[in-house]
């Protein structure tokens, strides 16, 4: 789980890589659940979701200051 504090020292760049990165995780999880009706972690899947809400917020907040 990673900080928002630590995401707003990152680029813009940096922040749209990892939401992606954090999409696509969230993708293999979800299809993982669905094929195996079980998860051997199942708390992953809330952690990747905050993160991903973290990134976004935080590439929001810095798209809307350089406007």
């Amino acid at each position: 789980m990673q900080k928002a504090s630590k995401m707003r020292e990152s680029s813009v760049d940096e922040l749209k890589a990892l939401s992606l990165d954090l999409s696509k995780e969230i993708y293999k999880v979800r299809n993982e659940l669905k094929t195996a009706r079980k998860l051997e972690k199942p708390h992953l899947l809330k952690h990747l979701k905050k993160d991903r809400a973290r990134a976004l917020t935080v590439l929001r907040e810095k798209s809307e200051a350089n406007s």
